[in-house]
């Protein structure tokens, strides 16, 4: 019985095939594609992280065997929910917002020192830092009513002194949300409701108060006006009006006599139907 023997392959084949590989490997390992809104920071196996150049969004060549750590750099949001103390030592829950990103120019550094878990590490904390510090100066009524925009200032300055040696820049920090007891609740909102009321008392107070002066200046303009016009009327001045009106209702086809020389001087109409 015969057997067909398959056709070897020849020897020259697999050291192309091995080399091929490892080209694509090699290439595999040089290419680097930084997407959109990230940016990378390249390690050098000789000498570390190279903190004097940041990797752009697009397509990059770099050694095989170097690497590149890649960053988000576009705006980024951290929402905390805390357990603070205020002035008084009551208990408050807040929710807050912070806008941050690592700043760009200053990638290597933060990858040296602080490392890609910097959220952690670093936001965090701070925000959480200054929180604390801020409402310890404030009572529950000025948190949970007047000084919301000026706490969340205050907290957003504090936290960003800290992040800006920690190549992080803070955008904005925004005050969600305040939770305070429900006894301390009710309690300050029966204060504002009380407060809103003696105030709308007072202008209403006010306001009479300007009508009353309102009516006094005008009776006092009336009467310095009947002072004005009786200091003007003399008797020939009386008479001459008296006359003109005389004759008006003389003109009358009801006035039957007119008598000229009253008692006063003035004429007198008679015998009206």
């Amino acid at each position: 019985m015969e057997y067909q023997t398959q056709p070897r392959m020849p020897k020259l084949f697999m050291p192309i095939i091995i080399i091929l590989g490892l080209a694509i490997m090699i290439i595999a390992r040089s290419t680097v594609i930084i997407r959109s809104g990230k940016a990378g920071v390249l390690y050098k196996m000789t000498t570390g992280v190279d903190t004097t150049q940041v990797l752009d969004e697009g397509f990059h060549l770099i050694a095989p065997w170097n690497n590149a750590i890649v960053y988000e750099v576009r705006q980024q949001d951290l929402f905390e929910k805390m357990s603070v103390l205020s002035l008084n030592g009551l208990e408050i829950k807040i929710e807050a917002t912070a806008w941050y990103h690592p700043i760009k120019r200053k990638l290597g550094s933060l990858h040296k020192e602080k490392g890609q878990n910097y959220l952690e590490t670093i936001v965090k904390p701070a925000i959480r830092s200054a929180t604390r510090s801020v409402l310890g100066r404030y009572t529950p009524e000025q948190i949970y009513s007047s000084k919301r925009d000026a706490i969340e200032n205050e907290i957003y300055v504090e936290t960003k002194k800290i992040l800006d040696f920690q190549f992080i820049e803070l955008k904005d920090v925004l005050v969600r949300d305040v939770t305070l007891p429900n006894s301390i609740k009710a309690a300050i909102e029966r204060k504002l409701g009380q407060e809103q009321e003696s105030l709308e008392y007072e202008f209403r107070l006010q306001k009479a108060s300007k009508e009353a002066e309102r009516q006094r200046i005008e009776a006092e303009g009336k009467a310095d006006a009947n002072k004005i016009l009786n200091a003007s009327l003399t008797e020939n001045i009386l008479k001459e009006k008296g006359i003109e009106a005389t004759l008006k209702l003389a003109e009358s086809p009801n006035t039957k006599v007119v008598v000229v020389g009253g008692s006063d001087g003035l004429p007198l109409i008679l015998g009206n139907n």
